[in-house]
């Protein structure tokens, strides 16, 4: 495979497979289809020299009629910032987002939701059968768990229902651990999945579960609290890490915030990294200081903003193969469109030349460079 500048010598090998490692995702794959060469130059250059990152993609739905929602991506491979045009999706409540890679909207009668990397597909199923107002709400193997958030008319606080994506029917489990019995919903829980159980820890305790779906039972309590000064916690899981983010000190004087890798058999951490100071301050609210944070993971990467309002700033970090930490900041360029009137979630996906390559071959989305 050769490119001809004009009468000068062609440009192949390394040298393009270099050129082609500054291009954005989103252009490369119409020129995978130019040849097979094109197409395996592509492929050594994502292999070899700048390798397919983790996208951070923020939903925006309007909360008035239609509902309509825009999608805004940021690429860290090309450090841009992506237009996502796509169908509208069929409106249930309000879009929520779960554990990076799970959206999902659920009413009274209906659950939706989509956990391919992109979103495109999306299942329409049956609510389960206790109403909830804020469940957690998670996608393990081939199950959809929820838990807790039920109205206060339910009999059971803590009851548990998985949904068999196969057999498409829903199951009663053993309810939450007694425990969590005033803090067993989304507010207050912060949850991970790793392929066979969902992890669930109590944001200001540290207090963790595990619940098996195939098993249908609850395993703990484990203590997630390595630094007995952390007063805010919040978990992920990614490239087969648990993920602990601890800040340390409390709202209004937010001294640390450290992350942990956690082993999911004993439980025990090991200090990863610290964030800057200067980065903490971003994620300070003016009015609630840093009550909580909203937390992304995918890949060996972390995204983190405050979840109290609308993030201008969020604040990013890579785990370093041989351990360590790196951390910088960015400006969130859907925040200027931001307005009282639309909810934003966040999710979190590795998106590879075959995922974008799916969704352009659709024919339905479009995608563009925010300049």
């Amino acid at each position: 495979m050769a490119i001809l500048l004009d009468d000068e010598a062609p440009i192949h090998g390394d040298v393009l497979e270099t050129i082609l490692s500054h291009v954005p995702l989103i252009y490369l794959v119409p020129a995978s289809y130019v040849s097979k060469s094109w197409s395996r130059a592509i492929t050594t250059s994502l292999q070899c020299f700048n390798k397919a990152k983790p996208w951070l993609i923020i939903h925006t739905q309007c909360t008035r009629s239609p509902y309509d929602i825009s999608v805004r991506a940021y690429d860290p491979r090309s450090h841009v910032w992506i237009e996502i045009s796509q169908p509208s999706i069929k409106y249930v409540s309000a879009l929520r987002s779960s554990h990076s890679n799970l959206l999902y909207m659920l009413s009274p009668s209906k659950l939706s939701f989509s956990f391919d990397p992109m979103n495109i597909t999306w299942h329409h199923v049956d609510a389960p059968r206790v109403w909830r107002t804020d469940p957690i709400v998670s996608h393990v193997g081939g199950s959809i768990i929820i838990a807790g958030g039920t109205c206060d008319f339910e009999d059971d606080p803590l009851a548990v229902e998985v949904y068999n994506t196969e057999t498409r029917t829903w199951e009663m489990c053993e309810s939450m651990p007694a425990i969590l019995k005033d803090s067993a919903a989304s507010t207050w829980l912060s949850i991970a999945t790793t392929r066979d159980k969902l992890i669930v820890t109590e944001k200001f305790t540290g207090v963790t579960y595990c619940f098996d779906p195939k098993l249908k039972k609850w395993a703990g309590p484990y203590e997630l609290r390595p630094d007995p000064r952390i007063f805010h916690s919040v978990i992920g899981f990614s490239n087969n890490r648990l993920i602990l983010i601890g800040m340390i000190g409390d709202a209004e004087n937010v001294t640390r915030l450290k992350i942990w890798k956690v082993d999911t058999e004993s439980f025990e951490c090991e200090e990863l990294g610290e964030m800057p100071s200067e980065l903490i301050k971003k994620l300070k609210s003016e009015t609630f200081g840093v009550s909580s944070i909203s937390v992304c993971l995918a890949g060996d990467y972390a995204y983190m903003s405050k979840s109290s309002e609308l993030a201008e700033e969020i604040v990013g970090c890579e785990f370093i193969n041989g351990g360590g930490v790196r951390w910088w900041s960015m400006k969130n360029e859907a925040a200027g469109d931001g307005n009282r009137s639309e909810r934003v979630v966040f999710t979190c996906s590795v998106i590879g030349l075959g995922d974008l390559q799916r969704a352009m071959s659709l024919g339905n989305r479009k995608f563009a460079l925010k300049l």
